[in-house]
This record gives structure tokens, C-alpha cells and sequence, in this order.
């Protein structure tokens, strides 16, 4: 139907929003009745616009992320304007999994990646949706900013609701991750998937597995539903992450290509093929991927800071400089953007750059990495100050498994050496490169 006849369905048609810009993703912010009525009042403003347009109302959307289609509605085909509708999007990012675990296709990058794409097959097309600010802080941390697949978004506040919101009684998948832990998950996901063996749910109940640690019905399931829809860039997405718990890198570039080539806004797939390509030197295709990547989200921070390290790894230092200052300008956090930043500079001689980089990134490091803290050591070594460098050294080492100290100190002794036959007359080199002789002998 239209939505004129869709708004007039259920009472009067509401007051349009006023000036409503030509965002193709229009967000209303805000909890209950109050996120409601204004999403209407824009659905309202959609109708002016285009009043031919149809109004699809999607599925709910806390099954968004166990369904192939994610949200997908009668109507859809074809070149004819429409607006989906989709009160409480928030649901569908519901995920109490941790973040190295985390389902794809309850992330926002994902599933707002699957809407892009819809939503640029032809012009007129929207999606209106309310969200509730609470929830998104728990489970959609990059909304608040508008980052990554936010980015477009038109955000509209509604004004303040303080009538309760009915909670959400879900069974099936939408209850199993939203389980407090990973094995009433397990439990939930296997009940949900004897009831129905489709594509969507073996891959959400492989995601189970993983979590448990059980990789091989992991990668069962998920060889169970690639062969089913060989392109679903969510089923192939998800098989990569099975493969790098694996250790199978090649394995894991094929599937992330899959879901890269399937789905290009999505970002995070490309990011991740350039991931596995880099660790397999395979530099050319690793910078084409990440090119890829920073083509659907230009503002991803990690993706500069991999393609910073790819150029390093081939060189070419001044741009691989310029990779790491762009990902540290657009979150200035990152850590290991300030360390990767702090190693390029030493390698290029600018010792006094590479300590106030790597210092910088040791303040934002809460585990205060003992290998970057070497780093931090040697680059005060060729900055002149060894008696600052050997303490950082014995500081950084101190109570760490003998083995693994040990390969710390030799990789330190060797770059040291390297500073020496690069300047002979470095002050007190020998303060820092006696006492690693010593501790290696």
C-alpha cells in the first residue's frame, strides 16, 4: 500500500516533518510512543514527497539477523519508490556475545551494509526506523557517533518518553543471544535450530559453537550453510572467522573475499580479507582489499592503520607514515596506530618522533604490550638516552615466562646492533648492549 493509505490505516494522518532532507537512512532517536509518533510524522513528510511511493513494513526486527533476507519485505523488486518501515531497529543488535565472538548479522555495520545496498538499487528509496539511545549504548557503541555505517544517517530526537517500554519477550534465536551465558546460548540456539534448519540459523548457531569452543560443529554447520547459499556474504563472513581460529590464513582470505565481493558496504568483510592477505604476503591484493574497505567506510580507522602496515612491510615509509597519522586522526585512542606510527618513524631515522609516538601510544595501552615497550626502550636508546632505555628494558621484561623474555631481549639485542653499525659514536650504546649480552648469555 501506500503511505498515505498506510499512515491513514490506523487514524488521521500525522502533521509531516518539516524539511525532511533526501537521506536515504532516517533515524528517529528516542524511546516509546513519543520515537513512534515522530516516525510517522516523517513517514508522513515520505508520502508528501513521493506520493506514489509504497510504505513495506519489514519483519520484526529482533529476527532481523536470523533470517536470510534480514528484514527484507513484500515489495522490494523492481525499480518503484518505496519506505520501510522499521520501528525499534535497536533489536536487532541485541547480542550479549563478546565482541571477538559477536554474530555478524546482529552488528550495525552489517545489517545497515545489507540496507545500503538495497536502498541504492533505485532512487526514492528510504528506510524511516526508531531506536532507543539506551540500547544502542550497550550494543551499537559507533551509533552515538555516527561512524562507520552510521555515517549517512539522517538522526531526528524525539522529544523525551518517560512511559515504561514493554520489554521484549523473545523465544527462538532472538532469546538464545540475548542468554546471559554462552552455554544456555548453546542450548537456546540448538532447540531454535532443531525447529527450523534454515541457511540463517546455521550460521547464528555455528556462531554458538564458536563461542563454545567447539569448532568442529562450527565449521560443520557453517560448510552446511555455504553450500546452501554459496554467496551469502554473512554465511561466508562468518566461515572466515571459523578459519582463522583454524590457523588456515588461505582459507580464511577465500571466504572473507566472498563476503567482500557479496556485500562491498560492508566494510569490515574487505578489512578482513586485507587482514588475512597481508599475513600471507600477499601485499598487492591486501592493499587492494583494503582499498576496498576504506571505499565503503572512508572513516575506518583500522583499515588506514593495516594499510599503513602493508606499506611499511614494502618500504614505502613516507606513505605508510601517512596511513598511521590518517588512522590516528580519526581516533586518536588507537594504540597500536601510535606504536605502528612510532616504529615507521624509527625506521626512517627520526628517532625523536618514534619515542613521542610510541610514548603516546604506552599511555593509551592498558596491558602495556612488553614488545612495543621494548620499542619504546630502544627508541630512547638512538634518541641518546641509554640509561632511560636500560631501565625501560628492565622494566618491561621483568616477570615475563623465561622464553618469551628471551626473545624479546634478543630482538632488542639485534636492533641495537643494527643502531650501532648505523651510528658508531651513539652515546653510551654500550650501557644498554652489555647488559643484554649478558642477560642473553
Amino acid at each position: 500500500m501506500t503511505l498515505s493509505a498506510f499512515l491513514t490505516a490506523s487514524g488521521p494522518m500525522p502533521a509531516p516533518w518539516p524539511d525532511l532532507p533526501a537521506a536515504s537512512l532516517v533515524i528517529v532517536r528516542g524511546r516509546g510512543d513519543a520515537a513512534r509518533d515522530l516516525g510517522r510524522r516523517v513517514l508522513a513528510s515520505c508520502a508528501l514527497a513521493s506520493p506514489a511511493a509504497a510504505c513495506l513494513a519489514t519483519t520484526p526486527t529482533a529476527h532481523w539477523p536470523f533470517e536470510l533476507d534480514h528484514g527484507a519485505a513484500d515489495g522490494e523488486a523492481g525499480d518503484a519508490p518505496w519506505v520501510a518501515w522499521a520501528p525499534d531497529l535497536h533489536e536487532a543488535f541485541v547480542n550479549t556475545q563478546t565482541n571477538a565472538t559477536r554474530l555478524v548479522t546482529t552488528q550495525p555495520a552489517y545489517l545497515l551494509a545489507v540496507w545500503t545496498a538495497r536502498l541504492q538499487r533505485a532512487p526514492g528509496r528510504r528506510l524511516v526506523a526508531t531506536v532507543d539511545p539506551a540500547v544502542l549504548a550497550h550494543h551499537a557503541d559507533d551509533a552515538p557517533a555516527g561512524l562507520g555505517a552510521w555515517r549517512d544517517a539522517l538522526w531526528i530526537d524525539a522529544p523525551s518518553d518517560d512511559a515504561p517500554v514493554t520489554a521484549l519477550a523473545p523465544d527462538g534465536f532472538p532469546a538464545a543471544f540475548r542468554a546471559g551465558d554462552p552455554a544456555t546460548r548453546l542450548a537456546l540456539a540448538g532447540a531454535a535450530l532443531d525447529a527450523a534448519r534454515t541457511p540463517a540459523h546455521l550460521v547464528a548457531m555455528a556462531s554458538a559453537c564458536l563461542e563454545a569452543n567447539d569448532l568442529d560443529n562450527a565449521g560443520a554447520l557453517l560448510g552446511e550453510a555455504r553450500a546452501l547459499v554459496p554467496a551469502w556474504p554473512a554465511a561466508a563472513f562468518e566461515h572466515g572467522k571459523y578459519w582463522l581460529r583454524r590457523d588456515d590464513l588461505a582459507a580464511a582470505a577465500e571466504a572473507f573475499g566472498v563476503a567482500a565481493m557479496a556485500l562491498p558496504a560492508f566494510a569490515g568483510a574487505a578489512a578482513n580479507w586485507g587482514a588475512a592477505l597481508g599475513e600471507l604476503d600477499r601485499t598487492d591484493e591486501a592493499l587492494a582489499a583494503f582499498g576496498r574497505a576504506l571505499a565503503a567506510d572512508p572513516g575506518n580507522a583500522q583499515a588506514h592503520n593495516n594499510v599503513g602496515v602493508v606499506l611499511r612491510e614494502l618500504g614505502r615509509l613516507a606513505e605508510s607514515e601517512a596511513a598511521f597519522r590518517q588512522a590516528i586522526a580519526l581516533t586518536p585512542g588507537l594504540a597500536f596506530g601510535h606504536y605502528n606510527l612510532g616504529h615507521t618513524l624509527f625506521l626512517q631515522g627520526r628517532y625523536q618522533g618514534a619515542l613521542a609516538a610510541y610514548l603516546a601510544g604506552q599511555r593509551l595501552d592498558a596491558s602495556r604490550n612488553p614488545v612495543q615497550a621494548s620499542r619504546v626502550a630502544l627508541a630512547r636508546l638512538a634518541a641518546g638516552d641509554a640509561g632511560g632505555a636500560l631501565s625501560d628494558l628492565r622494566q618491561c621484561t621483568a616477570g615475563l615466562p623465561g622464553d618469551y623474555r628471551r626473545q624479546i631481549l634478543a630482538d632488542a639485542q639485534s636492533v641495537a646492533w643494527a643502531l650501532l653499525s648505523a651510528a658508531p659514536d651513539l652515546r653510551d650504546w654500550r650501557v644498554v648492549g652489555d647488559w643484554l649480552a649478558a642477560e642473553l648469555a
